[in-house]
């Protein structure tokens, strides 16, 4: 995937939903009297301009897509004419201008509710089983009595009804209390309860990066699955030198059974020249050949393998997915739902990296959300989709938060003023203002650095 790539949806993303912002500050502004000078589309110089209404508002385009920007009438910022004051900005009670602010946010959350609903009424609910495959030995998951084959019900008395929801749900539990409970169903559809418990606080610091929560917990769950069927080989490769073909199914490596292409790589030496025996089946016979491992490339990235790829994609087992189809009212109150718990996730997340009990490697600034953005435009539109939603609660959740220059924090002080009946002092604000762009900044940089450290490993 390039760079160029993207950028471009990056730029699509946010510069779509920043705009989605804005307009909720305008719309609102306009209908609740204030005088509103410029909706702008973009920044820098602008490229066309037209006024509209009665205000003769100017609608701007301009040339850097990064989002756009609302401007009000304020005498703070010029002198304005006697006819307008009851318009402007500060004029209006503080209660209206709280309103405008809220307006922003307010607006990224009915888009992602609109969309998931869209979703939804379209797609209805498609989930996978929350059903354990592998338990890693003297880990939580194997002390708790978690077993193979076991599906997770419920987590914490709340019931449980894909995969998706462990990950949030245990995140959740874990980092609140250290501890959680988990109700299962085993093969034979025997129920039970169980105490999944990590004491350890850097442990617990550690699973509070996504990717690492279920390592850390010692189980893995039951995904997309590849015939362990050989495809195509590297030209002169350690498999091909050995003599396997396309068409052969890898049945053992070093006597461990292999049920998924996955078991391959994974069971495969780190070391280029050491030796594994490989059984496989060819035409109904069982084979078995000595590979010494090498050190290969493939599309740019190194490896050590035996050059060997799988004949058809991952697909989940038809047994895991459960589709449901939603009415219209049922997508609704289900995407609104979606919305609330993503946001409710998000915010408790942001409130235990201030308390330092989740990483800030969670994080991700404006290189992670552009790989994301060109990822799930790979992927296609629902994926694309998906991660509009996610981005669009997360912008209205970051403006939300009591930073001075972000809409959270002018919310603060005009509620303060409502309060004390009289604008804050001057230097108050302006102070405000430099420690909100202080803070900002800091967390701009801990993101950009953790973009730039994935990027290196």
């Amino acid at each position: 995937m390039s760079v160029m790539w993207s950028l471009l949806w990056y730029l699509v993303a946010v510069g779509f939903l920043v705009i989605v912002h804005e307009f909720g500050h305008f719309w609102v502004a306009r209908r609740l009297g204030f005088k509103v000078l410029r909706f702008s589309i973009g920044f820098g110089t602008p490229l066309l301009r037209k006024e509209v209404g009665k205000d003769r508002t100017e609608i701007v385009v301009a040339p850097i897509p990064m989002g756009g920007y609302v401007k009000m009438l304020d005498e703070r910022e010029g002198p304005v004419a006697p006819e307008d004051l009851p318009r402007s900005y500060m004029r209006r009670p503080p209660w209206q201008r709280i309103l405008v602010l809220f307006a922003g946010p307010g607006f990224n959350v009915i888009f992602a509710i609109l969309v998931l609903w869209g979703m939804l009424w379209a797609n209805g609910i498609t989930s996978v089983r929350p059903v354990v495959s592998e338990i890693t030995a003297s880990s939580p998951a194997a002390r708790a009595g978690l077993m193979s084959g076991d599906e997770i019900t419920a987590i914490d008395g709340k019931p449980i009804s894909d995969q998706r929801d462990v990950l949030f749900g245990l995140l959740d539990s874990v980092l609140s209390h250290g501890s959680t409970q988990l109700a299962v169903r085993a093969r034979d559809g025997a129920s039970r309860t169980l105490t999944l418990a990590v004491t350890d606080p850097a442990q617990r610091k550690r699973l509070s990066e996504l990717s690492n929560l279920l390592g850390v917990l010692g189980f893995e769950m039951q995904g997309p699955v590849t015939p362990p069927v050989v495809g195509t080989l590297v030209p002169n490769g350690p498999a091909a030198r050995a003599g396997l073909r396309s068409g052969d199914r890898v049945l053992a490596i070093d006597g461990r059974p292999v049920r998924d292409f996955a078991d391959i790589p994974r069971y495969m030496p780190t070391t280029p020249g050491k030796t594994v025996t490989v059984r496989y089946s060819r035409d109904g016979v069982e084979h078995s050949a000595q590979i010494a491992v090498a050190k290969l490339e493939d599309n740019g990235t190194k490896y050590v393998g035996i050059g060997a790829k799988a004949s058809t994609p991952a697909r989940i087992p038809p047994g895991l997915v459960v589709h449901r189809a939603l009415s219209p009212p049922a997508a609704l109150v289900t995407a609104t739902n979606e919305a609330w718990d993503l946001t409710a996730v998000q915010g408790r997340l942001i409130w235990r990296m201030v308390l330092g009990q989740v990483s800030l490697k969670n994080l991700s600034g404006p290189i992670g959300i552009a790989q994301y953005a060109g990822e799930s435009a790979d992927e296609g539109i629902a994926s694309f989709l998906s991660f509009l939603v996610l981005i669009s609660l997360a912008i209205a959740l970051f403006n939300l938060l009591p930073i001075p220059i972000l809409d959270g924090g002018q919310i603060v002080f005009q509620a303060a003023e409502w309060v004390k009946g009289s604008p804050l002092s001057e230097r108050t604000q302006v102070f405000g203002q430099q420690i909100g762009i202080a803070l900002l900044v800091l967390l701009l940089g801990v993101a950009i650095f953790n973009d730039v450290s994935r990027q290196f490993g």
